[in-house]
């Protein structure tokens, strides 16, 4: 049974089974469902439906049924924190998934301390957990692992001199100040930084200061929305050729839709999600990734992307984590998550302890390369 109530302009989702409930744990969402971010949070948004459907179906959490509650915040921060403070007061949730957007996410975390519900933000910045919040944890990785991931490739293939383009939305503020703060400890000299705006439709005068730079030997661009696939064609049609990086913010396939033909010999850091069928068979995240890929396709019908996969980590995080602390008590259901190790996700294997609460490593990225319209990975 799907319940769906309109508030305020904005869609707020209930997912239920038809089977009858022993009792009832609620977990909420706030995700950008419609809007610029859409293709954040409308995956995400379908990949918690469908596993909330299957928990149901197989017994719930400890024999409990889930509801899942989701708001449609649009990437907008204010919309965020007030439906965090409604899945809190008024929905009495035990848990929060959610924040598509590092902007989302740094509204409504101070909420979660405030009430002491644990929060699993889906957004890629690292001031989302560093400094840590007792709290807030999240599935993605860092954008300042993104950076040192970018540039040790780039040092990989002799390069030292690097020019940024980023967008001056939160994620890519975010990765900009963090590609600044480890650039010379891993080996690299920036020489020009831009930026552009979320509404920018030409990126050419930036990308051509950048080229006109004296010694640059590559381009990164931290950003993420339809702004790097701007970016990616303007690159193209200044006949660049220079190695060209985007960030961990735009990997999946509706990017190469948007970049089309120019995105040819980029690379970016991505989860191994996107290159299920060329990951090892002793690699431990072969079969969520399969799972996951499997399930989702026969659901939807088309593939599932990086940031449904944060979702999907995130849900079964919650998940074991509930069902290993016996409770359904918010404090104790945090306490679990922070004593979570070795968990196999699609993203990376996480392992939490109270210094971390992303629980990855640089090992959970993995470098790829778009060649012949598709992803492969690059050697190391």
């Amino acid at each position: 049974m799907r319940r769906q109530a309109v508030a305020a302009g904005v869609s707020a989702l209930a997912i239920l089974t038809a089977a009858p409930a022993i009792a009832e744990i609620r977990i909420g969402a706030s995700l950008a469902i419609t809007g610029p971010a859409a293709f954040l949070g409308d995956p995400e948004a379908k990949t918690l439906e469908m596993l909330v459907e299957e928990l149901n179906a197989n017994g719930g959490i400890n024999g409990e049924e889930v509801e899942l509650i989701v708001y449609d915040d649009g990437a907008d921060p204010n919309k965020a924190r007030t439906f965090a403070t409604r899945l809190i007061e008024e929905d009495e949730v035990v848990a929060v998934i959610g924040g598509s957007s590092t902007g989302a996410t740094m509204a409504m975390a101070p909420l979660f301390a405030d009430y002491e519900i644990p929060f699993i933000s889906l957004a890629g910045a690292v001031v989302i957990v560093d400094p840590v919040q007792e709290f807030v944890f999240k599935t993605p990785h860092t954008d300042r692992m993104a950076c040192e991931k970018i540039f040790a490739d780039i040092t990989a293939r002799g390069l030292s001199k690097v020019g940024l383009i980023s967008g001056t939305d939160g994620f890519g503020a975010s990765m900009r100040e963090q590609c600044l703060d480890v650039a010379e400890a891993s080996g690299v000299e920036i020489v020009a930084d831009e930026s552009y705006g979320a509404t920018d439709s030409d990126m050419t005068p930036q990308l051509t200061n950048i080229a006109a730079t004296d010694g640059i030997e590559a381009i990164v661009n931290p950003g993420f929305g339809q702004g790097p696939a701007v970016v990616t064609r303007n690159y193209a049609q200044l006949g660049l050729e220079l190695p060209f990086y985007q960030s961990h913010g735009v990997a999946s396939d509706a990017f190469l839709d948007l970049a089309g033909e120019a995105a040819e010999g980029l690379r970016l850091p991505a989860t191994p999600l996107l290159i299920p069928d060329q990951l090892a068979e002793d690699d431990p995240q072969r079969q969520p990734v399969q799972d996951y890929i499997a399930a989702y396709e026969e659901k939807y019908g088309e593939k599932p992307s990086t940031f449904g996969g944060y979702a999907y980590d995130a849900f079964h995080l919650l998940v074991d984590a509930i069902e290993r602390a016996g409770s359904t008590d918010p404090v104790e259901i945090r306490d679990a998550l922070e004593a979570t190790e070795g968990h196999a996700g699609v993203t990376g294997v996480y392992s939490f302890t109270p210094e971390d609460h992303m629980g990855l490593d640089l090992s959970a990225f993995r470098i790829l390369k778009v060649a012949d319209g598709g992803w492969k990975p690059v050697e190391e």
